[in-house]
């Protein structure tokens, strides 16, 4: 996976000065991948995107993928060259360059069964705790991932459920938590997270409850209200964490769709104790197929400017992934669980939209919003969509045939990368402008000084603008229906 650079100086007076160096590539429903793009010549510019690096805005903390038991057990399914060839291409420094993660605690349902690591009912010291259901595929994909990956990546762990003897409906679908197990639940999340740390694998953060609100009690799921999750954390699981030595892992409340953030951030930060425990937010975007919610995140940063506001799952939900059919992943023929399901007045949230272009404008828009990170869901699933022991089926950037040990990288692996690979953690935002064009753009600028430039071009039209930094202007276009980085950097003349 490979990604091939290309350069330009910019004019100079001095040659022996450090110039500019501008590297283009472009992925495209004609068919680029991540392909480096030589500098126009002769181009007049219908648009102007103007830099600014001067405004700054929030630190990106990364981009990247979950690892789930499904994508683990069909890696463990492949060949040994194509296991290798699907986790360089996401961690490896020529390929996507994952930088933020996330995984399951307990089962999910991308597991192939329902299981908790503490299956004895009434265990309460936990003395029975154990990680083993994931030492076959679940930590060897993540060991073989930190190995890979030159820069490492943080890891971000969400149960769907406590132990269904904890709840008060004892099943592992719905239900809540029942208050005498608050203490023994906080205790599950430190045995974790020690659970893994003795695997060589250390858990950055953690959200207290994927999906709080439910999933229509399909799979594995548990309730919380915005004021049962603070007290949760403020007296239990902050707590807990802070005596056993693990005050730096990142508490991430909420973990569910935009619409409903500012009840959920009003309740998280009221106040100095509700507040002390949560590191940030955690927020998903199926409430609709397009529409990114700015007024709701923006809300959420101005309740709490100095927390993380993260996206931690995404995916293109129920469809059956197209295999070796680029075309249908720059098509308007996906649609999404609300197609089907959402009540009559959401409807317009989910029409059918194009799964490129949901996922670049998504993570142009949470980004120009103030969301700090961006993680994708399955990073591999099968033809099916699966495996999913609730046939929840969904697409994932890689799907893999492994009966027959195939694997094919779709659009959607293109589109992440242009983020993942060069907007780097440590990265702010900065400002732009652009004048007299629909594309769509962000940018950042990274910790070694270059800046990096995502566009968007939703049209169907090939389009011409000028990016202008300082007093320097690059004439560039975008194909029709295309998604663009544009990375700029100094480099001296005399080192070329």
């Amino acid at each position: 996976m490979a990604i091939f650079m290309a350069s330009m100086m910019l004019s100079a007076c001095n040659t022996n000065e450090e110039k500019p160096v501008v590297e283009v590539f472009e992925t495209s429903a004609g068919g680029n991948k991540l392909t480096r793009l030589e500098i126009p010549a002769g181009v007049e510019a219908t648009a102007v995107l103007k830099l600014e690096p001067a405004e700054k805005f929030q630190t990106i903390t990364g981009f990247g993928g979950a690892f789930t038991e499904s994508s683990a057990w069909l890696l463990n399914q492949l060949g040994k060259d194509n296991r290798r060839k699907i986790l360089e291409a996401y961690f490896g420094d020529e390929g996507a360059r994952y930088s933020l993660t996330r995984t399951h605690i307990n089962s999910c349902d991308f597991s192939l069964r329902n299981y908790s690591y503490a299956p004895v009912e009434g265990d309460t010291a936990l003395e029975h705790f154990s990680i083993a259901e994931d030492k076959d595929d679940l930590i060897p994909m993540i060991k073989e991932a930190i190995a890979i990956s030159k820069d490492g990546f943080r890891i971000v762990a969400s149960p769907w459920t406590a132990p269904p003897w904890m709840k008060d409906n004892k099943k592992y679908v719905g239900g809540k938590l029942l208050p005498e197990y608050y203490d023994t639940w906080a205790l599950f999340f430190s045995k974790y997270i020690d659970a893994y740390k003795a695997e060589g694998i250390d858990i950055w953060g953690i959200t207290v409850e994927n999906e709080p609100l439910g999933n229509g009690n399909n799979w594995e799921s548990m309730h919380y209200t915005p004021a049962e999750m603070t007290a949760f954390v403020q007296h239990h699981l902050g707590p807990r964490l802070e005596a056993d030595g693990k005050g730096q892992v990142k508490i991430l409340g909420y973990d569910q769709n935009r619409e409903h953030l500012k009840e959920w951030v009003d309740t998280m930060y009221r106040d100095e104790a509700a507040a002390r425990y949560f590191a940030g937010t955690a927020i998903h975007w199926y409430a609709s197929t397009y529409e990114v919610f700015p007024e709701e995140l923006q809300y959420a940063h101005r309740k709490a400017p100095g927390k993380y506001l993260m996206q931690t799952e995404a995916c293109v939900d129920s469809e059956v992934p197209h295999w070796q059919d680029d075309a249908w992943y720059w098509s308007k023929e996906a649609t999404d669980w609300g197609w089907d399901w959402a009540p009559e007045p959401d409807k317009p949230l989910h029409p059918k939209y194009v799964p490129v272009y949901r996922y670049a404008r998504d993570i142009i828009g949470c980004l120009n919003n103030w969301v700090d990170g961006w993680i994708d869901w399955n990073m591999v699933l099968d033809r099916q969509g699966g495996p999913n022991w609730f046939k929840n089926w969904c697409v994932a950037p890689v799907i893999v045939d492994p009966e027959k040990d195939e694997v094919y990288f779709t659009p959607l692996y293109y589109t992440l990368a242009h983020f993942s690979r060069f907007i780097r953690p440590g990265a702010r935002r900065i400002g732009w402008n652009l004048t007299g064009s629909e594309l769509q753009a962000t940018a950042a600028q990274n910790p070694d000084g270059s800046i990096a430039v995502v566009v968007f071009n939703p049209t169907e039209n090939e389009t011409t603008y000028a990016l202008a930094l300082d007093e320097e202007t690059t004439p560039l276009k975008i194909s029709a229906k295309a998604i663009q980085t544009i990375l700029i950097h100094q480099r001296n003349a005399n080192n070329e």
